[in-house]
């Protein structure tokens, strides 16, 4: 079974341990009556709500992370690509719109939240120019391929991948970072 669990990963797993459940568990006496696997568990306890507590929505979390589609637009990437883009692909905390495969090459990458903060951290440990954004949302920096924003407790990036100068996206990547800021 651990080769399998191995070679399957967790379905294999869990699959072998719904086979084991399924087995009936003999008791070691003489008698050969068989015993169930609950014996002598109790079953939770019965959570009762009531009707006002029923009603109410639950309360968003303080810490939920923004949709990184809503931070960036459709039209506001295709502007700061510079070229039509396909519809988004959101995926978790990111947002992505790609460049048709008709062409040219462009993507933008939107990141929310821990994403984002790591995005800013491992271009900081490999030594990339981050110039810092006066004004814009709490913190702010760019490079020659993205910017980063910090907003009410918040990161956001925005990565556009283009085979262009650089320097021709900076200001499309500073005017995206303050529209950001102000949707954090």
């Amino acid at each position: 079974m651990l080769k399998q669990i191995r070679r399957h990963g967790r379905s294999a797993l869990l699959a072998g341990l719904l086979g084991l459940a399924a087995v009936p568990v003999a008791g070691c006496g003489g008698d050969g009556s068989e015993q169930t696997p609950t014996a002598g568990v109790e079953a939770p306890p019965e959570v009762v709500t009531t009707t006002a507590e029923a009603e109410q929505p639950p309360a968003p979390s303080a810490a939920a992370a923004p949709d990184p589609c809503a931070l960036v637009s459709k039209r506001e990437a295709e502007q700061l690509a510079g070229t039509p883009l396909d519809d988004a692909n959101p995926v978790r905390e990111t947002c992505t719109y790609t460049g048709p495969v008709t062409g040219p090459t462009a993507q933008v990458e939107v990141f929310v939240g821990d994403g984002a903060k790591k995005f800013l951290d491992i271009e900081r440990d490999l030594g990339h120019e981050l110039r810092p954004l006066p004004g814009v949302g709490d913190e702010a920096y760019a490079t020659h391929e993205a910017v980063f924003v910090h907003q009410a407790g918040r990161w956001a990036s925005v990565r556009l991948v283009r085979l262009n100068d650089p320097e021709e996206n900076q200001a499309p990547l500073e005017r995206v970072a303050r529209t950001v800021a102000g949707r954090l």
